[in-house]
C-alpha cells in the first residue's frame, strides 16, 4: 500500500506535465481520460509514465526477456479509495454500469466482448419479428482487439440499389441528400456507415427496441441475458448521440423489463442533464390472457418511451381535446356574434394593444346578455345532441374566474371611466395582457370571480408524460402490412414527430420493423432513414411505403393529414461477404448440410486469423452434433468480413462484383466525405 501510495504521488507529477490534459480546474484527475490514452498507447503519455523509475519498476515484467508495461495493473490501481477525496470505495467516484470491476463507460474494447460472446445475437431484433427463424443476418458477437472493431465499423459497400416513386421501382446510379433509404443489413454497422454523412444532422431519433423478453427470442440464458442486452444497446446508443444534431432529440421505446437499466446507461452516455421525460404509454385493455395473471400481480397495460435531447433542442408543443365538457363553463353571451368573437380572438393574440383596440373591444361586450346554457339550447331549437351543440357554440360560452389582481385593475377601470356595461377589458401593466371582466361583482370579496374565460380556449390540454388516448388495438392491417405484434401505431410516432421535429427534417429508426417510422414520418413530410435487417421486414417495409407514396394507404394517420401520395425513397443493401455464409450454417437441417457449406467456405471466405483451418478440418468431421457443428462453423468466420468495406470498391476482385449502377451509386452517396464538402 506504501509502494502505491507513492507511486501516486509520482503519477500526479507525470501528468502535471500535461497541463490540464489529465486534471480539472479543481486538480481531480480525470481518470477517464488516462484510461482511454493508456488504451491506445499513447506515445508520449507512456514514455513519460516509463520514464519515472518508481513506476517504471513498479508497473513493468520481463517475459522472455521483452519488458512488458502492465497498464491493467497500472489501471486497477487508479481505481482505489486511498487517491480519491470524495471516495469511501472503488466505485463510489461515479454511478454507472460496471463490466467485472471496470466502468461500462471506461472500457475500450466492451463493445463486442460478452457473456456467452460465442452465441448468436440477432442485432436488429424487434419485437416484430415472431419466429426467432426469420433472423437472417444475425450478427455475432466476439471479443475483438481494438483495430479489428474499428475496421467492423467503416463504412460498407451498398448493393442493389433502388428507387422507388409513384412510377414504380427504378435503377439508380446516385444518391441525393433529400432521398429517404431504407437500408438492409447489420443495424450497428448501417449507423457508423452513416457517421461521416450524416454525424451532427439527424434531428429525431425514435426507436422500439428488443425488450429482451423470452418472447422476443432474444437468445440468452436469463443469467446472462441482461449485461448483453446492455451491451447490446450501448453500443447502438453512443453512435446515436454522435448522429444527432445539436437540436436533436431521441426517444426510446422500452418496457418494464429494462426500463431503469436502460435509463442509467443513458444517463451515463448522454449525461442525466439531457435527460427530458419518461412517458408512460397505454398500449393494452385489461382484457384477454392478461386476465390470467390477475392473481399474481398488478396487470401491465403501459410501456415507457425515454427522451433524452441535446441543448439547443426546441419543441412544437401539442394540444389535444379534453375528453370531457367542464361544467363550470355554463353561461352563454346572447348577442355575441362569430365576427365579432374572431376580432376579440385577433385582437388578443397582438403583443401590444392601442387606445383605439380597448375602445372597439369595449364596445363589443356592450349590449351583450347572458344566460345558461341549459336555456340557451332550448331557445336555439338545435337538433344536435346537448354535448355536440356545447363544442359547436363554445366560442360564445364562457365561466368566470376569481382573481385578485384582476380586481385590483378592473376596480381602478371602474373608477376612472365610469363604465356602466356588464362587460369590458382590462390590461394588466406588467406583462400586457389583454382580459374581459365582468363589472357585476362583490366590492368587498378580495378574490371574487371576475375574469371571463372563453370555452373554445379550453377544450384542448397540452400533452403531458401520460399517453392514454392513442388506441393500440386493431393495428394489424394498419400500413397495408399484416402484423400481429409489436406495431406501433402511426398516431403514436405522429405525436413525437410532430413534437421534436419540423418538415424537412430528418427522422431515423434503425429498427424499422414494418415501417411505422418511416410510413408516417413520410405523410407528415420529414426526410427519413430506416435501418432493418430481416429481410421479410425489410419487404413490408418497402411495400409499404410504397402504397404510401402511391396514395392508396388510408390507413394511419392518412385521413386526418388528408394525405394524397407523393414523394420517393431509395433502397439498397449492405455488400454482404460472410454474412451469407451465416444463412446458410443457419439453414442446415444436417451436418453434412453443413459441412457443404464449409466446403464453400474454403474457397472464397475470410477465417479468424487465429484458426488452424487444416486442425479444424480434422476435428469438425469428428462432432456428432449438428448445433456444435453449426456453432464452431460460425465461431471461425472473421467477424468484420460480414460486409465488404467501401475503401475496398475498387479492388479488381471487388469491383467485378458491383454492378456499374451501384459503383456510381456509392461513389455518389460517399462522395462528400471523401471530397470533404458538407
Amino acid at each position: 500500500m506504501v509502494v502505491e501510495s507513492k507511486a501516486m504521488d509520482h503519477i500526479r507529477k507525470v501528468l502535471e506535465q500535461f497541463g490540464n490534459k489529465y486534471f480539472t480546474a479543481d486538480g481531480a484527475l480525470k481518470r477517464t481520460n488516462v484510461i482511454e490514452d493508456l488504451d491506445k498507447y499513447d506515445k508520449d503519455l507512456m514514455t513519460a509514465l516509463l520514464s519515472d523509475e518508481l513506476l517504471h519498476k513498479t508497473y513493468t515484467s520481463k517475459i522472455a526477456g521483452v519488458e512488458i508495461f502492465e497498464i491493467n495493473k497500472f489501471v486497477d490501481m487508479l481505481k482505489y479509495k486511498e487517491y480519491w477525496s470524495d471516495s469511501f470505495t472503488k466505485f463510489n467516484n461515479k454511478i454507472g454500469l460496471t463490466v467485472g470491476d471496470r466502468y461500462i463507460v471506461d472500457s475500450s474494447d466492451v463493445v463486442l466482448d460478452f457473456p456467452y460472446k460465442d452465441t448468436v445475437l440477432k442485432a436488429g431484433m424487434t419485437k416484430e419479428d415472431v419466429n426467432s427463424g426469420d433472423a437472417d443476418e444475425p450478427f455475432l458477437n466476439e471479443t475483438l482487439a481494438k483495430s479489428e472493431i474499428d475496421e467492423l465499423k467503416e463504412p460498407k459497400i451498398f448493393v442493389n440499389a433502388k428507387k422507388y416513386d409513384e412510377n414504380g421501382e427504378h435503377e439508380i446510379s446516385s444518391f441525393s441528400d433529400q432521398d429517404n433509404f431504407i437500408i438492409k443489413g447489420n443495424n450497428l454497422i448501417v449507423l457508423y456507415g452513416l457517421e461521416e454523412k450524416y454525424a451532427g444532422k439527424i434531428k429525431l431519433i425514435y426507436i422500439d427496441v428488443p425488450f429482451n423478453t423470452n418472447s422476443d427470442k432474444f437468445p440468452y440464458n436469463d443469467s446472462f441475458n441482461h449485461a448483453t442486452w446492455l451491451t447490446f444497446m450501448k453500443n447502438r446508443l453512443e453512435i446515436s448521440w454522435k448522429l444527432l444534431s445539436e437540436d436533436g432529440s431521441i426517444f426510446l421505446h422500452v418496457d418494464d423489463n429494462e426500463i431503469h437499466y436502460v435509463k442509467v446507461l443513458m444517463d451515463n452516455i448522454f449525461g442525466r442533464e439531457h435527460f427530458k421525460n419518461m412517458i408512460s404509454v397505454k398500449t393494452a385493455e385489461a382484457s384477454g390472457v392478461k386476465m390470467s395473471h390477475v392473481t399474481k400481480r398488478f396487470l401491465k397495460q403501459k410501456e415507457s418511451i425515454l427522451f433524452y435531447s441535446k441543448n439547443n433542442a426546441s419543441f412544437n408543443p401539442i394540444k389535444k381535446a379534453k375528453e370531457n365538457w367542464d361544467n363550470e363553463y355554463n353561461k352563454y353571451f346572447e348577442g355575441l356574434t362569430f365576427s365579432d368573437k374572431q376580432k376579440w380572438n385577433k385582437l388578443l393574440s397582438q403583443e401590444e394593444y392601442s387606445e383605439n383596440d380597448i375602445l372597439s373591444l369595449d364596445s363589443i361586450f356592450k349590449n351583450v346578455n347572458t344566460i345558461s346554457v341549459a336555456d340557451a339550447y332550448k331557445k336555439n331549437n338545435s337538433k344536435l345532441s346537448f354535448d355536440d351543440w356545447k363544442k359547436a357554440n363554445s366560442w360564445r360560452i364562457f365561466r368566470t374566474a376569481a382573481s385578485s389582481s384582476i380586481k385590483k385593475l378592473t376596480d381602478e377601470k371602474k373608477a376612472q371611466s365610469k363604465l356602466e356595461q356588464p362587460f369590458f377589458t382590462v390590461i394588466s401593466k406588467r406583462d400586457h395582457n389583454l382580459y374581459l371582466v365582468k363589472s357585476d361583482y362583490s366590492a368587498t370579496s378580495t378574490s371574487p370571480r371576475v375574469q371571463v374565460l372563453f370555452a373554445d380556449e379550453y377544450l384542448e390540454e397540452y400533452i403531458t408524460d401520460f399517453w392514454n388516448d392513442i388506441p393500440t388495438t386493431g393495428l394489424e392491417s394498419e400500413g397495408n402490412v399484416n402484423f400481429k405484434n409489436g406495431k406501433k401505431p402511426e398516431a403514436l410516432l405522429q405525436r413525437i414527430i410532430r413534437f421534436a421535429s419540423n418538415k424537412n427534417d430528418i427522422v431515423l429508426d434503425f429498427f424499422g420493423g414494418s415501417g411505422t417510422t418511416a410510413a408516417t414520418a413520410h405523410k407528415l413530410g420529414r426526410r427519413w432513414i430506416s435501418v432493418e435487417q430481416i429481410t421479410h421486414q425489410v419487404e413490408l417495409q418497402k411495400h409499404r411505403l410504397s402504397v404510401v407514396i402511391s396514395g392508396k394507404d388510408q390507413n394511419g394517420i392518412s385521413k386526418d393529414i388528408n394525405w394524397q401520395g407523393g414523394g420517393s425513397f431509395v433502397y439498397a443493401e449492405l455488400m454482404e461477404k460472410n454474412g451469407g455464409y451465416v444463412r446458410d450454417i443457419k439453414a442446415s437441417k444436417t451436418i453434412e448440410e453443413a459441412l457443404n457449406v464449409f466446403r464453400r467456405m474454403k474457397e472464397t471466405t475470410d477465417f479468424d486469423f487465429r484458426v488452424d483451418l487444416d486442425k479444424f478440418e480434422q476435428e469438425i468431421h469428428d462432432f456428432t452434433s449438428l448445433d456444435d457443428v453449426k456453432k464452431e462453423l460460425l465461431h471461425i468466420l472473421d467477424k468484420n468480413q460480414l460486409y465488404y468495406n467501401y475503401a475496398n470498391i475498387d479492388d479488381a476482385d471487388v469491383r467485378d462484383l458491383i454492378s456499374d449502377s451501384d459503383y456510381q451509386f456509392n461513389k455518389s452517396f460517399y462522395s462528400s466525405n471523401e471530397s470533404g464538402e458538407e
